[in-house]
C-alpha cells in the first residue's frame, strides 16, 4: 500500500485513515448483509440505524440540548445562504448579518433577494484581517435573527467569542471548525456546517436548528427547503444523500474514539501554535490577521517574494505535502488543518519550510 499524502486541502479535505479503511472494508459487504451502504433503501431498518447512531453520536459529540432538532440536509452550506431566509426572515422583516470574508458576503448576497439585510458590521474597513468588535456594531432593533460565519476558510478570520443578541436568534455558518473545539449549543437559534472539512464527504450540510425556529417558513419556500418538513420526516422526506451520513457517522465514532471535541481543541490548539509560531519567528512568511483573530483551521501564509510561490508548492508537493496553494482570491498559501490532519503533518509542513527558507532567504 502506498503511503498517504498530508493533506492541507480546504474541502472536501482530508479524512481519517482509519474511516477510510473501515468503508473501504464495509464498501462491498456491510456487516455481512451481502451489499453496501451505498445500495440499501434509505428507509431499511439497516440504513435508519446508521442515520439514528450518526445523529446521536454528534449530539453526544457536542451535548446538543434535547430541544434542538438535527438536520442531515442536501445542498452544502451556499444552498442554506436561501434557506436561512426562507424560514426565518417575514417578507417584511429584516435580518442582522456580520460581513468578515467572502462565505459571509455570499450569504447576504443571497438573503437580500428574500428580504431586508442589515450589515451591522464589516471587516472591510481592517481589510478582513480583523473582526469589529461588538461594541462596534449597528444592529436593528428588531432583527429576526443574526447571522455570521465563525470561520471564513478563504481568509483565515475566526471569532474566538461568541456575540450577544438578547432574544434574536443567533444563526452561524460553521462550516469549516464545528467538532474542532467545544462551544455551548444553547447559544444559538441555529448552526450550519457543510460536511466536506471537519464531518465527512461532500454532499451533505448539518442543521443544528432550535424547535421554537420551525414552522417559521414562508408560503412560497420550497417543501424540500423547509425546516420543519426536514425535521418531521427525519431528514428522509426525500432520499438523503446516504453514503455521505454514513461516513460522517463514522467520523463520529472515530471523534469519539479519540476522546471527543475537548481533545480535538487540545490537539489543534498545538497544531495551530507550532504552524503560527514557524511564521511569526520568520521574516520569510508571514500572515496578516489580527492575533486573536486568527483561524485554528485554515492557515494562510505568504513568501516574502511570491516568486517564490511555484518552487514551495512543487516542493510541498514532491515531499507530499499536497494542496497548499491559498485561494484564488487572495494568493499565497493555505494550510488547513481539520481535525484529520495530524501533529505529524503539521511538523513535517514546518520542517519544510525551514529547509525552504534557508535554501532562498
Amino acid at each position: 500500500m502506498s503511503k498517504r499524502a498530508f493533506n492541507f486541502c480546504a474541502g472536501p479535505a482530508a479524512l481519517p485513515e482509519a474511516v477510510l479503511q473501515r468503508a473501504q472494508a464495509e464498501l462491498l459487504d456491510w456487516q455481512g448483509k451481502g451489499l453496501s451502504v451505498m445500495e440499501m433503501s434509505h428507509r431499511s431498518d439497516d440504513y435508519v440505524a446508521i442515520a439514528e447512531k450518526a445523529e446521536q453520536d454528534l449530539r453526544d459529540l457536542l451535548s446538543i440540548p434535547s430541544d434542538y432538532k438535527v438536520l442531515f440536509l442536501q445542498g452544502g452550506a451556499s444552498q442554506q445562504f436561501a434557506e436561512i431566509p426562507l424560514n426565518l426572515l417575514p417578507e417584511d422583516g429584516t435580518a442582522d448579518y456580520i460581513d468578515t470574508g467572502i462565505w459571509s458576503k455570499k450569504s447576504i448576497e443571497e438573503a437580500r433577494r428574500y428580504g431586508n439585510v442589515n450589515v451591522a458590521a464589516s471587516a472591510k474597513p481592517y481589510d478582513y484581517f480583523a473582526i469589529p468588535g461588538q461594541n462596534e456594531w449597528q444592529l436593528s432593533k428588531n432583527a429576526a435573527y443574526l447571522h455570521y460565519a465563525s470561520n471564513e476558510t478563504i481568509g483565515g478570520l475566526q471569532f474566538d467569542w461568541i456575540p450577544e443578541t438578547g432574544d434574536v436568534p443567533l444563526v452561524v455558518d460553521m462550516s469549516s471548525d464545528i467538532l474542532s473545539r467545544e462551544v455551548d449549543i444553547s447559544k444559538f437559534g441555529l448552526i450550519y456546517a457543510g460536511a466536506q472539512k471537519n464531518i465527512g464527504p461532500s454532499g451533505l450540510v448539518v442543521a443544528i436548528i432550535r424547535e421554537d425556529l420551525l414552522g417559521r417558513a414562508r408560503s412560497s419556500c420550497p417543501t424540500m427547503l423547509n425546516y420543519k418538513i426536514a425535521a418531521d420526516n427525519g431528514s428522509m422526506y426525500n432520499t438523503p444523500a446516504t453514503f455521505s451520513w454514513y461516513l460522517s457517522g463514522l467520523v463520529f465514532e472515530w471523534l469519539k474514539e479519540q476522546g471527543g471535541v475537548a481533545a480535538m481543541e487540545l490537539r489543534n490548539k498545538a497544531k495551530k501554535e507550532l504552524l503560527y509560531k514557524a511564521i511569526d519567528a520568520s521574516e520569510f512568511y508571514s500572515n496578516p490577521i489580527a492575533k486573536n483573530a486568527r483561524s485554528w483551521m485554515n492557515v494562510p501564509f505568504r513568501l516574502a517574494d511570491e516568486r517564490l510561490d511555484k518552487p514551495f508548492l512543487a516542493g510541498a508537493d514532491a515531499r507530499g505535502l499536497l494542496n497548499l496553494k491559498g485561494h484564488r482570491s487572495v494568493g499565497g498559501m493555505r494550510a488547513s488543518i481539520y481535525n484529520a490532519v495530524g501533529l505529524d503533518a503539521v511538523e513535517a509542513l514546518v520542517a519544510y519550510m525551514a529547509e525552504f527558507e534557508k535554501e532562498h532567504a
